[in-house]
């Protein structure tokens, strides 16, 4: 690897039977790595590079690897680290450190989407911790909430084939509550009448609907983040890779054990109720009193106190940070429904979209009556970019009530980004956002 291009990604294995097609395929998937071949290499390439995560070969790690997720983990602090294994899920594992155990082989592209939830995680958690700083200072309490300790709800949707009866029976073994939907109809009633901690796809003879039910989850904004196991036949059609670029989380087979194949399930489910826990506590800040009441977004002051503690941990962190401003387009509608009132009674509506679509650890903000903004840690300057755009073109697929016998009316945005390169400056690049926006229009 080139010394100009930053790793992300730590691979700590003896050998690479495992690791190097691991390290090729994240490679090439943009998650740069390098591997260490034991604990010492391994706390010294922490120490040298901005490692994001860990991934941990249990098979050769040797003795030392019951204490590397603790010894990974202290070299990183005050950034959290997580740590993921690679070998046969086991309960003991959690408790030594690691975030998540998975079985090998492991494909890149499967790598990939764990490794984003878990970094995402582990920078909400971050996030959490400053946020709670930052009302503390003004007098409000933020709560942490741990995860439910219900047993795991597990939504297994396909034919009542053999193996899949076993599957599911041998989820009901580990404790997890299994509810069984034969068609895909039946499927969405369950997963818009409750909510479940990871869904299992049996694709038997037809693929194409369980990827189909898949691809629903990702598109609906409420399911997004739930996992799904594809559960296929060796001579499907589809290949693991494209089921993975498809949006599904993990695949298995009729060949693999039931109870394997079911501890993965678990896995999954286990870390996205994590994730759905820490969710849960940082939007608590939404009732603090705080807030601005209309939108329920942080106020400009608030906002700017916690851009200073987010510039400041940026640097002890070692991550980046971004800041996006989102002003009201001035177009020739826009200007109609300003001048009649109606986009003051859209805007409510437009603000609390923005908080909806935020990412958990991104901080939104109302700094004007027209203008919003997005404090995102550990992102970059084009990857803020995006993240304003993708919130902008989800804004402008809503059209607004503009009067009887008038058409309704859509929101545009024009979008600055700025990175903040230094904890003094967390202001000015807020101001160079602003001014990018602002030129835009």
């Amino acid at each position: 690897m080139s010394s100009s291009v930053q790793a992300r990604v730590l691979i700590v294995a003896r050998d690479d039977a495992l690791a190097g097609p691991l390290a090729d395929g994240l490679d090439r998937l943009g998650w740069r790595t390098v591997t260490a071949r034991g604990p010492y290499a391994a706390v010294a390439a922490l120490a040298d590079l901005q490692i994001e995560a860990a991934i941990v070969d249990l098979a050769s790690g040797g003795p030392e690897v019951k204490d590397l997720p603790r010894r990974l983990k202290e070299a990183c602090h005050p950034r959290r680290l997580p740590v993921l294994a690679i070998g046969e899920p086991d309960p003991s594992l959690e408790a030594d450190g690691f975030d998540l155990t998975i079985a090998a082989p492991l494909h890149p592209a499967q790598a990939v989407l764990r490794l984003e939830t878990l970094v995402r995680n582990a920078v909400a958690e971050e996030e959490f911790e400053l946020r709670a700083e930052t009302f503390a200072e003004r007098g409000r309490m933020l709560e942490p909430a741990a995860p439910e300790p219900s047993p795991f709800r597990i939504l297994a949707i396909g034919e009542p084939a053999p193996q899949f009866l076993a599957l599911s029976n041998a989820l009901t073994q580990k404790g997890a509550e299994v509810v069984g939907a034969f068609t895909a109809y039946t499927a969405f009633d369950y997963l818009h009448e409750r909510p479940f901690d990871a869904v299992v796809l049996w694709a038997g003879d037809n693929s194409s609907e369980a990827l189909s039910i898949a691809a629903g989850m990702r598109r609906n904004t409420r399911l997004f983040h739930t996992p799904a196991l594809l559960y296929m036949r060796h001579e499907s059609y589809i290949t693991a890779s494209e089921a993975y670029h498809r949006g599904i989380s993990d695949v298995a087979s009729p060949e693999t054990p039931e109870t394997e194949t079911a501890g993965r399930v678990i896995e999954l489910a286990r870390s996205y109720r994590r994730q759905t826990a820490l969710r849960k506590a940082l939007e608590r800040a939404r009732t603090s009193g705080l807030m601005d009441s209309p939108t329920g977004l942080f106020t400009r002051d608030l906002f700017a106190a916690h851009l200073v503690r987010l510039a400041q941990a940026s640097r002890v962190r070692n991550r980046p940070l971004s800041v996006c401003v989102l002003r009201v387009a001035d177009r020739s509608d826009i200007a109609d429904a300003r001048r009649d009132g109606w986009l003051d009674k859209a805007l409510p509506q437009i603000g609390s979209m923005i908080g909806r679509l935020v990412r958990v650890e991104d901080t939104a903000a109302r700094l004007g009556h027209e203008v919003f903004a997005l404090a995102l840690p550990a992102t970059r300057q084009s990857s803020g970019r995006a993240a304003g755009e993708r919130i902008a073109a989800v804004i402008g697929c809503t059209a607004f009530e503009a009067g009887e016998g008038r058409s309704p009316f859509v929101v545009e945005f024009d979008i600055g980004v700025a990175e903040v390169s230094a904890p003094e400056t967390a202001g000015k690049a807020l101001e160079e956002a602003a001014a990018r926006a602002q030129r835009v229009g």
